[in-house]
């Protein structure tokens, strides 16, 4: 979780107003009312959790694609092909968010009455944070991951080409803690989305996220977003450059991701993923037909104590597991709102004008 916010200058937006909002613009923009709260309950999940790159921060992204007609409003999914324990859908070029949704309860279903499922998804868009879509099934007591490709802004290791996507992998599991674990993580070290909020708190990035053309680190989001499109600049994968500290394990990962994100569904891949038109894939794993869910509970809970509990650092209060952060951002900000940066409310006010919709505050 990447969070540059410093909440000292930000207005603090409860999370119902914030949906709310959300749901306001899209109704504007044609898309469906139940659709617009399962998208607007994505984007606020998000930044209740923290992953303030992927929440309302994200929106504009997709007000602009509806606005010139390159997203569709409705997301008409089919099935194009199907098993006892897998699913092909076509999202139709809708919205991510719905597609995506659909495809994890499905993969839900096909998991409660076979033990596991997956499905693949074919022409959708992005669909937010994607630890949203394990966590429907670590609710229903199974374990779920997620996979999605996107567009190309990461690039191989000894390479600096843009090609790869920041190709997350996000993966879920119920515990006795009063949280599930939840792993969310591009395959790159940050993710477009990060550059995006460094350049909206005119901060400068650190060295070793980005690299130019030539093999040099790129500091400037505002440079980095406008070469990230020219080609001229490239995310680096998880562990960086070279091999020394890892960069090939998390470029092999990225490929992984894009196997099954484009491969399963025969969509575009590498290159070819634009902001439209790209492949999910989801499984759920019903972990009663392996033991009862309790024992499974007991144990997850029993490794994460276990994790908690061992020797720190001498400067470290405390160790984490993944999803505890995020479980404790969330406490806070269901009572105190979530943080909203003075430039992006002006950009939220100039939606709300241009819509003729009601402003957030």
């Amino acid at each position: 979780m990447i969070s540059s916010h410093n909440d000292a200058n930000c207005t603090n937006v409860d999370h119902e107003k914030l949906r709310a909002f959300i749901e306001s613009v899209l109704e504007r923009l044609s898309v469906p009312v139940k659709d617009g709260k399962r998208i607007s309950d994505v984007l606020v999940e998000a930044d209740l959790r923290g992953f303030d790159t992927h929440g309302i921060g994200r929106f504009h992204i997709y007000v602009d694609r509806l606005k010139s007609g390159a997203q569709s409003p409705t997301s008409k999914i089919t099935v194009l092909s199907e098993s006892s324990g897998t699913a092909l859908l076509d999202g139709g070029g809708g919205m991510g968010h719905v597609i995506s949704t659909e495809a994890m309860k499905l993969a839900i279903k096909k998991a409660e009455e076979n033990g596991i499922g997956a499905v693949a998804v074919r022409n959708s868009s992005h669909f937010g944070f994607t630890g949203y879509y394990p966590l429907m099934a670590s609710s229903e007591g199974m374990v779920g991951v997620a996979f999605t490709n996107a567009r190309p802004s990461t690039c191989p290791t000894f390479g600096t080409e843009p090609i790869l996507g920041t190709n997350p992998i996000a993966f879920s599991a119920p515990t006795d803690l009063d949280f599930p674990f939840l792993f969310d993580a591009a395959t790159s070290i940050v993710q477009r989305g990060a550059v995006e909020m460094f350049e909206r708190n005119g901060q400068v990035m650190p060295d070793g996220l980005v690299t130019g053309s030539d093999g040099v680190s790129l500091n400037d989001p505002s440079e980095i977003l406008k070469k990230l499109l020219s080609g001229e600049a490239a995310l680096l994968p998880l562990g960086g450059l070279g091999e020394i500290n890892g960069g090939h394990k998390g470029y092999g990962l990225s490929v992984m991701v894009e196997i099954l994100s484009a491969a399963f569904q025969n969509g575009p891949y590498l290159k070819q993923v634009t902001g439209i038109g790209m492949g999910h894939f989801f499984i759920a794993i019903d972990v009663s037909k392996f033991l009862p869910l309790e024992t499974f509970r007991s144990v997850a809970g029993a490794i994460l104590r276990d994790l908690q509990n061992s020797r720190k650092e001498k400067e470290a209060s405390r160790i984490y597991v993944a999803g505890e952060k995020e479980h404790e951002t969330r406490s806070k900000r269901l009572k105190s709102g979530i943080p909203i940066t003075p430039e992006l409310m002006v950009q939220l006010d100039s939606m709300a004008q241009e819509l003729s919709v009601p402003r957030l505050l």
